[in-house]
């Protein structure tokens, strides 16, 4: 009878099936703090790239399983036992923590930009879990929030198969993501060119010809706020601009072919250097052109296009003073530095006044 009543008296020493979830929530999240900045384990045996990636894969798909179970067992009635739910929550801490210990293992001398991706993507399958187990003990039975939880975790668990193998390949792929920012941005700056300049002309000539006659009443159909609007200084400026902006867009270019061709392997902090500088160069982009949006600032924008110049000339000095760049004597370095110095002096002449008030 004692033996039989055991497994009863130890599910009543059990916290409730979502508590339990609760619980569960707030342990992956905070293991989440460690993962963005913990470093790799120090280790005395050799790396073995193909056991890595192999641990790796298996690791996001015992996550990936995990998940699948949990969802299936939470979105229907009746809910599992507490016992039950004590297996499900050691089964998905035990697959997370597997997961984490691998991206440890991963040494840095395999380069910074490759552990940034590895790191990304084990963040994204911890995050997943953590808001999938949050939306289960919030609404325990069926409902599109888990559906749509449960598939974020999937999606993050199907990424690890696509990191690039090693440090060249995860350059590349930072860099290409910030060639396609900066085309974005070039080509949104454009288009905002092509709406707005238009009205500026037309909305002139209206107030012109109807200013006897409506005083500071609006103009149907016309906004009478003019900071809504470039002034003909403004859009004088904005040239200069954009064209910093397509010489950005040559520079990261540029400087991912002599990646592609060039770039070796096992010169993995050359990569590194290349890779940090010219993931500056997108957001520094994004500031300019932030910037040229009405009502414009002309110092502002003098100073955010001085920024990009500087992120611009570094990132170029460093890629000709690496080996992706063999002959730095007769490359296409120089000819972008003096099209970007070409771009800053005219932004300079354009906004002296502003430096002098």
């Amino acid at each position: 009878m004692a033996n039989a009543a055991t497994p009863a008296a130890a599910d009543s020493t059990l916290p409730p099936p979502l508590e339990q979830l609760r619980h569960l929530a707030g342990e992956l999240r905070f293991l989440l703090p460690g993962v963005r900045v913990g470093e790799a384990r120090e280790t005395t045996k050799e790396f073995d790239r193909e056991t890595f990636w192999r641990r790796l894969r298996e690791a996001a798909m015992a996550v990936s399983r995990t998940a699948t179970t949990l969802t299936e067992v939470f979105s229907r009635l009746p809910l599992p036992s507490p016992q039950e739910t004590q297996k499900f929550s050691e089964q998905v801490h035990a697959a997370i923590k597997a997961i984490i210990a691998v991206y440890y293992s991963l040494p840095k001398d395999q380069g910074i930009t490759l552990r940034k991706l590895v790191r990304s993507a084990t963040l994204d399958i911890v995050d997943g879990m953590a808001q999938l187990v949050e939306v289960l003990y919030i609404t325990p039975t069926q409902s599109p929030e888990n559906l749509i939880s449960y598939n974020s975790v999937w999606e993050a668990c199907q990424q690890v198969p696509r990191i690039p193998r090693d440090n060249k390949a995860a350059a590349l792929s930072v860099l290409t993501k910030s060639v396609d920012l900066v085309k974005d941005a070039h080509e949104e700056m454009e288009q905002a060119v092509e709406e707005c300049d238009p009205y500026c002309g037309l909305l002139s000539d209206i107030e012109e010809d109807n200013s006897d006659n409506h005083g500071d009443e609006d103009i149907l159909g016309w906004p009478s706020n003019r900071d809504s609007y470039w002034s003909e200084e403004d859009q004088e400026l904005i040239i200069p601009c954009l064209a910093l902006v397509r010489a950005s867009k040559a520079c990261l270019k540029k400087i991912r072919l002599s990646v592609a061709e060039n770039g070796k392997k096992d010169q993995v902090a050359q990569l590194d250097d290349i890779v940090d500088i010219s993931d500056e160069i997108s957001p520094s982009v994004d500031d300019l052109a932030l910037s040229i949006y009405p009502p414009v600032c002309h110092l502002t924008v003098r100073i955010n296009c001085a920024k990009l110049v500087s992120v611009l000339k570094k990132a170029l000095e460093i890629t000709k003073a690496s080996h992706v760049t063999p002959q730095p004597e007769d490359s296409w370095i120089p000819l972008l530095i003096n099209a970007v110095d070409h771009c800053m002096n005219r932004i300079k002449e354009l906004t002296q006044h502003e430096v002098e008030l």
